[in-house]
């Protein structure tokens, strides 16, 4: 317990002993913590080398244990000093370390790793390691990780993590890939939804981020895949305006009490509109296929099309597109 402060267990517990019974011989000492006596006597005197106890007036061999405020605090105090000035050594070396890193071989900035199996294992360890923040591009078909297997995830919200997503519209042609994004809002994910992502990536905390270098999902061999893992850098900080551009024209995710993706409707000339019909809306602006809405909803694509047909009469518009932005615009999401 006060190994911090640079005392062994042994004298930890002798002192714990002392402090508690005022005095004590190293005979006393013996019998209280199970030491030989020479042991104990030996401790009792490291003891006292260290300001933690003294000797007992006109009774020799006896020891009495310092305060421990008295004793303890200014080594605390010392060993915090230090740990400040060997903090400011490491920031220093860091900085030095990066300033020089530009000179040295281009893999001290950039990491190629290779394999499915490296991948996977290299995303676990950077959401299990991150502490503010992870960004995420969702590409259609998976490299590494299929979808609704990644608990790294779950792990790092429970923890405080923040997770932006941003999904590609083909990503929901998947099985229960919409009951995945279901899942992660409601575990607080932020996820938004465009019709199509420029490559796949992870960022986390603005300071690493992964890219696997596969262009199509799972199609080749596993030992093929290549990743690219950047650390600090420009190019990082490109990756990072890159997602957040992506992310403010994406088309929010929403779940509705019912576990479904959806929104709320909140103008008043939206009375017009069911809930079946909002779900509808909200799973097309978020760039879903009309096939997967048909199947999330259990209809026809022409039925499918139909509605939105209807939707789009309702809102006295031509084209999806303008669908679209008259409902953000009146808050039909």
């Amino acid at each position: 317990m006060l190994e911090a402060v640079g005392l062994s267990a042994a004298e930890t517990e002798v002192y714990g002993a002392l402090v508690v019974a005022v005095t004590s011989s190293a005979r006393e000492m013996s019998a209280t913590t199970g030491q030989d006596e020479r042991s104990a006597e030996r401790l009792l005197l490291a003891l006292e080398e260290r300001g933690l106890a003294r000797g007992v007036e006109d009774s020799p061999g006896r020891y009495a244990a310092n305060p421990p405020d008295v004793a303890l605090l200014p080594l605390l105090d010392r060993r915090a000093d230090d740990l400040d000035k060997a903090r400011a050594a490491v920031n220093e070396l860091m900085e030095n370390y990066r300033r020089s890193a530009w000179s040295r071989d281009a893999g001290e900035v950039i990491e190629i790793i290779s394999g499915a199996g490296a991948l996977r294992q290299r995303l676990r360890q950077v959401q299990d390691s991150a502490r503010h923040e992870l960004l995420w591009f969702c590409k259609a078909q998976y490299v590494a990780m299929p979808s609704g297997t990644n608990r790294s995830e779950f792990d790092a919200l429970a923890r405080g993590v923040g997770y932006r997503v941003l999904y590609e519209q083909a990503f929901f042609d998947d099985s229960g890939s919409v009951d995945n994004v279901v899942r992660a809002v409601r575990a607080g994910e932020a996820a938004r939804a465009v019709p199509a992502l420029p490559l796949r990536m992870a960022i986390a905390d603005r300071s690493l981020a992964i890219c696997p270098l596969a262009p199509d999902g799972p199609a080749g061999n596993p030992r093929d895949v290549s990743t690219a893992v950047v650390r600090g850098s420009s190019l990082v900080e490109a990756l990072v305006a890159l997602f957040e551009r992506y992310w403010e024209v994406g088309a929010p995710l929403r779940v509705t009490p019912e576990g479904q993706i959806g929104g709320t409707v909140l103008s008043a000339d939206s009375a017009a509109l069911t809930p079946e019909d909002q779900h509808l809306l909200s799973l097309m602006v978020a760039g879903i296929t009309d096939d997967s809405i048909a199947g999330q909803l259990g209809v026809s694509k022409r039925t499918v099309q139909r509605r939105i047909q209807g939707l789009m009469n309702l809102a006295g518009v031509a084209t999806r597109m303008q669908l679209g932005w008259h409902a953000a615009r009146r808050n039909w999401l």
